[in-house]
């Protein structure tokens, strides 16, 4: 689990130290406290951008000097503690700095270390938005199952990136350029889709293999944006090339990916897409889908220490499912973050959770 947390120049907050953490951790005050800043810093330990997918320049809190730093100390069990920071300089506000015990680091190591999950209520319209929201959502769970898979999706993102700039430009591109990109877009292509789809294979199965619970139940199925092979889909990049020339972008591969979510179970629900059903229907079936792939990983070979982030997910449950969810939680072995803007709805987990305050980018020990 992750300890000793430290936060500077982060949004509001200006130090923070967070210590003597345990399995649930609770973060209590106000809207506009800082709770959420908090689980913020604590998901950028891992690669990507963050909850929020905010642009580096935009973290610090405008009353600083363009520059912020998030570390802790990862503790595991046996061993010695391990050190992860990372942050920016105010000289060079845009590239992201990571360190591993003081040594710089590429920021997809970090998911070597450390598995980091999370929801909030911005992710409660995952299913009525765009599909990028669900591939990211996707690629995270795959992430906590693949550390390898960070570097492939950016091997992956960097090739589409430069074919699109190809296919864009003013001149046809040198078909033997095109070779190249697309013999490193298919490499690592292949191996996204092909993670991806054994995820929701894998999913589908603990979903369907659960006891009956509180939460509705969906049903998940991977649809691939093209051919998941690396010899196939380099194939259809080639072929593709007249049609995506004239719509000056590339129209074929694992960047249109599709995770197809439908209500599970009897009633007259069953069989229903997932952006079709209640807003209610649809935490709870979010809810599901953290909760068994948590229960995955719990069966996995892969132990690295995990986290879930779960940003104000108590507020709309009744307490059927409140008791559910952290019945389940408590049985996991992930460490947990919680945040509300009251005690009351963590009544259940209240004694055995570390407890923070949290006001004006403060944070203060309650218990």
């Amino acid at each position: 689990m992750l300890d000793r947390i430290l936060l500077s120049r982060f949004r509001n907050h200006r130090e923070t130290a967070v210590d003597g953490t345990a399995q649930f951790n609770l973060l209590v005050g106000e809207n506009g406290a800082g709770k959420t800043n908090v689980l913020e810093a604590i998901s950028l330990l891992s690669p990507g951008r963050g909850l929020r997918r905010a642009a580096l320049a935009d973290v610090p809190g405008q009353q600083f000097d363009g520059g912020f730093a998030v570390s802790a100390s990862l503790m595991v069990p046996g061993n010695e503690p391990v050190r992860l920071g990372t942050g920016v300089t105010a000289e060079r506000p845009g590239r992201r700095l990571v360190q591993v015990n003081g040594a710089e680091a590429p920021a997809v190591r970090l998911a070597e270390w450390l598995s980091i999950g999370w929801l909030t209520p911005a992710m409660d319209r995952l299913f009525v938005e765009g599909a990028g929201a669900r591939r990211r959502f996707l690629d995270r769970m795959v992430m906590a199952m693949r550390p390898d898979h960070a570097s492939h999706a950016t091997r992956l993102e960097n090739a589409l990136r430069e074919r699109n700039r190809l296919l864009s430009g003013e001149y046809a591109p040198d078909p033997r350029w095109l070779d190249a990109i697309e013999s490193q877009l298919a490499e690592a292509g292949a191996m996204v889709a092909a993670a991806r789809a054994e995820l929701v294979e894998h999913l589908e199965r603990t979903l369907t293999a659960l006891p009956e619970s509180p939460f509705a139940r969906p049903s998940l199925a991977y649809q691939a944006g093209g051919p998941i092979e690396a010899e196939a889909l380099a194939r259809a990049l080639r072929d593709g090339r007249p049609r995506e020339r004239a719509a000056q972008r590339t129209l074929t591969g694992p960047h249109r990916d599709e995770i197809l979510v439908t209500m599970a179970g009897k009633g007259a629900g069953k069989g229903q897409a997932a952006a079709e059903c209640s807003t209610g229907e649809q935490k709870a079936m979010l809810i599901a889908i953290t909760l068994a792939h948590s229960q995955l990983l719990e069966g996995g070979t892969e132990q690295r220490p995990r986290l879930l982030l779960l940003d104000e997910v108590a507020a709309h449950l009744d307490p059927l499912r409140r008791e559910a969810l952290f019945d389940r939680l408590r049985a996991g072995s992930a460490q947990v973050w919680l945040t509300g803007t009251e005690l009351a709805p963590f009544e259940a987990i209240a004694a055995e959770a570390a407890i923070w305050e949290v006001s004006g980018g403060a944070v203060r020990r309650l218990d």
